[in-house]
């Protein structure tokens, strides 16, 4: 099968050039396609040869995966783009993914920022995955989660996210008397518990609630403010200082 391989291109920076993945245009009526056998459908980008054919090595013998070609990328469950750090041609790729409504975004990254982070929640980044960690079962449990719609960040990266965005509530909400109230007190608790790392069922237990309920809450929330994931929703209800 072959696989994404997509060409570079070069971003002037100063005096020398960065390389960054691209990808066409998505189209946004796209129709997405699960795989067979319940598999998850991938898009690998990645910003070279290298990481491209490490990850699809990585990937390409599990059954629970199935890697898309070029040609058919817009249909893919999954978008997962594999770059050395999160610079403006990676911001580029992720707003045009972003785009396409029918796919979810992951990211596997080497460096990463802390200032990066908001970025990638206000793209759509379901799931950040470090590339020193990325052995092939993290790399599965990444994928399935995103197309499951669950959201996955270290938990390093999660408590600086944490920290930036109640700095930013504290230097720009709190200042200007800003007061929202978008949320409910019950589902800004069950939001707090996800943004914490906690499962369905154990918000469930937490909040003396059915995980039918939790879940209903959850997309619910996702629903009326036009979120994708619950990363999305975690990051949406932080930048607005609700939780």
């Amino acid at each position: 099968m072959t696989m994404i391989t997509k060409d570079v291109t070069p971003t002037v920076t100063g005096g020398g050039r960065s390389r960054g993945p691209s990808v066409p245009e998505q189209r946004t009526e796209s129709t997405q396609a699960a795989a067979p056998g319940g598999r998850v459908s991938v898009a690998v980008y990645a910003e070279d040869l290298i990481l491209q054919t490490g990850m699809v090595h990585q990937l390409r013998m599990r059954p629970e995966i199935e890697l898309i070609p070029e040609e058919e990328a817009d249909r893919a469950q999954v978008s997962l783009v594999v770059v050395d750090l999160v610079n403006e041609p990676t911001v580029q790729l992720l707003h045009r993914l972003q785009r396409n409504t029918t796919t979810r975004t992951g990211l596997v990254v080497g460096f990463f920022e802390t200032g990066a982070l908001q970025t990638l929640i206000e793209y759509g980044v379901a799931a950040v995955l470090r590339r020193g960690e990325a052995d092939q079962d993290r790399l599965v449990h990444l994928v399935t989660a995103i197309a499951k719609g669950e959201g996955v960040l270290p938990g390093d990266l999660l408590g600086k996210l944490l920290d930036h965005v109640s700095s930013l509530h504290r230097t720009v909400l709190d200042p200007r008397g800003l007061s929202l109230s978008t949320l409910t007190a019950r589902e800004a608790e069950m939001i707090r518990l996800v943004s914490e790392g906690y499962g369905t069922a154990e918000i469930a237990q937490k909040t003396s609630y059915s995980e039918r309920t939790v879940k209903n809450v959850l997309h619910e929330v996702a629903a009326r403010l036009e979120l994708r994931n619950r990363a999305h929703a975690v990051g949406y209800a932080m930048r607005h200082g609700l939780i």
